[in-house]
């Protein structure tokens, strides 16, 4: 028996996922965490937490499939990207909670180093904007904040890294201080031209280099797990951030392919193969993978809200009881109201970045009712989605992407999936493995041991469940993305 343990470990919970050597999940485990809020805008974790839920899970997925520790041959790694974590060398005790990707304490540093003309460096290094979002700035400020941080961690005492690093560590007893290229290159301190940590960035930052992992391939030998965790050693072999993962497990591997996953925001991925592309339309550039010490580069789009905008209408508005209700008002609902909502509840992502403008609704007539707010609501999803299509496209030389690969919890939905394609006036491809995050980490552990098929194979295995074809007619999207357009430069000059 062969199976590959695939570690998802998120925002709110953990998750373990036993795939088998056909790639098909045989057992999940699942289990979330505490979030805490200390002031208004900081977001934390206790690393304790993102530990003992992941080897819990770890355990419970193998025995709920009824197999040993000798039936695994390797585990894939996919974590929440740009999260932070600083832990003693010698005690593996971190000195501060992960400051959380979405934490927003370090705004004003990022300002500072804009107006002292700094984000040019950053971004050509880098391929990122100065933004809190990232976690080099989250870096500095613990170690700012935590007494005697900064001098430890130059004496070699302290270590960095994100999520993916902290679970190496330990899961391998301390044995591994690594990462892969992926999860580097969010970390705002990584050249990635150059596939190294950048000296000029950590001198601007005052961050010491000392505590800096290890950077390998999404595919490599990045140790092995305590022998008392799982009952033996097994080697961990693949990982990846989780939408480089998506982008993995969906077999982006072509440059012009691309794919969006929609969850409590939405993140969408261009493949533009060896060439890193600098965004003019404020997108980032990042690595999509890694593979033999050569880099795919992507631009990344992201969307604040996707899901997020149903829970709103479940918890918020209380006019739906379940997400699955919002299909069949969008189909109820009058066509001839042009109900617009923009749903910049935390300010708009890419290409906009404004964080301070918040959601407005425009169209609103004395009919409009919870059937045009569920239709809105999805359509803004459609929207969004097109703004960053439109900058990719302008972007990238190679634009107009054919085909858009969807995965994550809103692409269930056929109602939104056919807007999406009406929109964008281009098919949507939904598989039938949605888990593609977990598969994207299965599959590159998988590979690097060698019970997984190559790139060629593995795309080639991709199944789709169904496509959906744009039907909407042309000048009712020109009018309709007009009207969205529109709606946006409002809310923006509030």
């Amino acid at each position: 028996m062969t199976y590959i343990l695939a570690i998802d470990q998120g925002t709110t919970s953990s998750r373990a996922i036993l795939f088998d050597k056909s790639m098909k999940i045989t057992a999940t485990a699942q289990e979330e965490f505490p979030q805490h809020f200390p002031k208004s805008g900081w977001v934390e974790h206790d690393p304790s937490d993102l530990w003992s839920t992941t080897a819990g899970t770890c355990r419970e997925v193998i025995e709920r499939a009824g197999i040993t520790a000798a039936d695994i041959t390797a585990i894939g790694i996919t974590n929440q990207r740009e999260t932070t974590v600083v832990w003693d060398r010698e005690t593996g005790k971190p000195i501060h909670n992960a400051i959380v990707w979405q934490d927003r304490r370090t705004a004003e540093l990022c300002r500072e180093l804009r107006d002292a003309g700094k984000e040019e460096t950053f971004t050509e290094k880098t391929g990122l904007l100065l933004d809190p979002y990232f976690s080099g700035t989250k870096l500095k400020w613990i170690l700012d904040h935590v007494d005697g941080a900064r001098d430890r961690a130059r004496k070699g005492e302290l270590l960095f890294g994100t999520v993916d690093s902290f679970l190496i560590w330990k899961l391998t007893g301390g044995q591994s201080h690594v990462t892969d290229a992926t999860n580097a290159a969010r970390t705002l301190l990584y050249d990635i031209h150059k596939g190294r940590w950048s000296s000029t960035i950590c001198d601007i930052l005052d961050i010491p280099m000392e505590m800096l992992p290890e950077v390998k391939d999404s595919a490599a030998d990045f140790g092995m797990t305590r022998s008392d965790l799982f009952g033996r050693e097994i080697p961990i072999l693949g990982v990846a951030g989780d939408q480089q993962a998506a982008t993995v497990g969906q077999a982006c591997f072509e440059p012009g392919m691309l794919k969006s996953t929609y969850g409590t925001g939405c993140f969408a991925l261009l493949n533009t193969g060896d060439t890193p592309v600098k965004s003019e339309n404020r997108l980032l550039t990042t690595i999509a993978y890694q593979f033999d010490g050569k880099p795919t580069y992507a631009l990344e789009g992201s969307i604040f809200i996707a899901g997020a905008v149903v829970q709103w209408l479940r918890d918020g508005l209380k006019i739906i009881r379940d997400a699955k209700e919002t299909q069949p008002l969008a189909e109820a609902s009058d066509e001839g109201q042009d109900v617009i909502l923009v749903p910049a509840f935390t300010g708009l992502g890419a290409p906009y970045w404004n964080a301070d403008c918040r959601g407005a609704i425009y169209g609103l007539t004395r009919g409009s009712g919870p059937a045009e707010f569920a239709r809105a609501a999805l359509e803004s999803v459609g929207y969004q989605t097109r703004d960053l299509m439109e900058a990719m496209n302008a972007d990238w030389e190679g634009g107009d992407s054919a085909v858009l690969r969807v995965d994550g919890g809103m692409s269930a939905s056929d109602w939104a999936m056919q807007f999406l394609s009406d929109i964008l006036d281009a098919p949507v491809d939904r598989p039938e493995v949605l888990e593609t995050t977990a598969l994207g980490a299965a599959w590159l552990a998988g590979m690097r041991a060698g019970i997984y098929p190559d790139q060629a194979g593995f795309a080639e295995a991709w199944a789709l469940e169904r496509r959906f074809d744009p039907a909407m007619d042309s000048g009712d999207r020109a009018r309709k993305y007009d009207g969205w357009k529109r709606a946006v430069q409002a809310t923006l000059s509030v």
